[in-house]
């Protein structure tokens, strides 16, 4: 029997879950489903410019598991871009970033790998003062 898989440490749900493709003709097609880890892969690694490692250090998996999940996730934007598919972002094996944890365990954990990268309120906050 195989082993149940970890739960995977997310900062934050995406703010959009569903993308549609211009002209509306990706509605009658099934959607690709992008699971919130896989979401999360990607934002750390294309976005925040984190190596497979250091976002298997903030996910809380193996470094092979991150490249697993990572994979599948470019896969799946690829097929919804390139077909034309609606893009849903859902659903997964994760767990979310407590309050607590956000600021302080995220601060502690880039100093350890020697990358200064803005906790997740922080990026937040900031994000916010530039949208106005």
């Amino acid at each position: 029997m195989p082993r149940p898989p970890k739960c995977r440490r997310v900062c934050a749900l995406p703010r959009t879950s569903r993308f549609l493709p211009d002209g509306g003709d990706g509605e009658a097609l099934l959607p690709v489903v992008l699971l919130v880890d896989e979401y999360e892969a990607i934002r750390l690694i294309d976005l925040e410019g984190l190596s497979q490692e250091e976002c298997a250090q903030q996910m809380e998996v193996a470094r092979s598991t991150v490249s697993a999940i990572y994979d599948s996730a470019r896969k799946k934007i690829a097929q919804s871009i390139v077909g034309g598919r609606r893009l849903t972002i859902e659903g997964g094996n994760y767990r979310l970033c407590s309050e607590e944890e956000r600021p302080h365990r995220h601060r502690r954990h880039c100093r350890r790998m020697g990358r200064t990268v803005p906790c997740c309120a922080e990026r937040e906050e900031q994000e916010k003062k530039e949208s106005l």
